[in-house]
């Protein structure tokens, strides 16, 4: 196995268009978690350490540009007030080691439909900054994911960095598990309030081939909030509104049978935390007081 240890970002975009079969290597969670148990046994790898730009983030006006390489525990540190679904999903990765070296853009690569980022990224509404010798392009987070861990990746790219809109309301994120840490999600689900805009978005992950949001019932709650005047009274949500919600949230599952839950038992899990979730977010959207950790 070649070792490629490129010292800046254009010597490794060279390195990616000479040897697209390299695989990226940064902080290493899952790449060597899979050569460990020979699942995978890559020709090259492609080790992006030294590239210190993969490692900073830079906070503008509307969004976060976040290092391909930033490691969870900066995000639970640092960007929590900017970014909190998404700090509040790195709560659960792992153990804390994982979570000094795991990143979103790691997570993003390997495309699993559990991954605890997604669901955060596609509520938060993201964007994946990928480039190559041939220039960068710019990928919807719900366009990246095109399988099961596949992503729209070109053989030539790598992934620099993600873009997230900085929240201007309240987000949650609650993940279902065989137990409280060390754990790959059973089913995982986030929420964010778009105040400003007047909307509501959603992710999905480990209930579908690819983490999805839940667009009927963005819709559904979306409709339900303007029609019936929420956001400028900030009245309890009806219970009916909120088991609606969890009804079409459930209806946007995809589910397997596994080793971890069945499909019956994730669709069910999705709809249960889709409700908890939309409470959380709404109680502290009226209140300004919520949950700071996830389920």
């Amino acid at each position: 196995m070649d070792f490629l240890r490129p010292a800046g970002w254009e010597e490794a975009l060279a390195a990616r268009a000479e040897h697209p079969t390299a695989v990226p290597i940064a902080g290493g969670t899952d790449v060597m978690v899979e050569i460990n148990f020979d699942h995978r046994r890559p020709d090259r790898l492609l080790d992006l350490n030294r590239i210190e730009g993969l490692y900073t983030w830079e906070t503008g006006e509307h969004e976060v540009r976040l290092g391909a390489a930033v490691p969870y525990a900066r995000i639970m540190e640092r960007l929590r007030a900017e970014l909190p679904g998404l700090a509040l999903a790195a709560h659960t990765v792992g153990s804390p080691q994982i979570r000094n070296r795991g990143s979103v853009g790691g997570n993003l690569g390997a495309a699993s439909p559990a991954g605890d980022s997604h669901p955060a990224l596609l509520a938060a509404g993201a964007t994946v900054e990928a480039e190559s010798v041939r220039g960068t392009r710019l990928i919807p987070v719900e366009d990246f994911y095109t399988g099961v861990k596949r992503n729209a990746l070109a053989p030539d790219e790598l992934i620099r960095a993600v873009r997230i809109k900085k929240a201007t309301g309240p987000q949650q994120f609650a993940k279902v598990g065989t137990r409280n840490a060390m754990v790959i999600a059973v089913c995982a689900f986030a929420i964010a309030l778009h105040p400003e805009e007047r909307t509501v978005r959603t992710g999905i992950g480990s209930a579908a081939p690819t983490p999805v949001r839940a667009r009927a019932a963005e819709d559904f709650l979306t409709a339900e909030l303007a029609d019936g005047g929420h956001w400028e009274s900030g009245r309890p949500l009806k219970t009916s509104l909120v088991a609606e919600f969890g009804r079409l949230a459930a209806g946007a599952c995809n589910p397997i049978d596994d080793v971890r839950g069945s499909a019956a038992y994730r669709r069910h899990a999705v709809g249960v935390l889709a409700r908890r979730t939309l409470q959380w977010v709404w109680a502290e959207h009226t209140t300004g007081e919520g949950r700071t950790r996830c389920a």
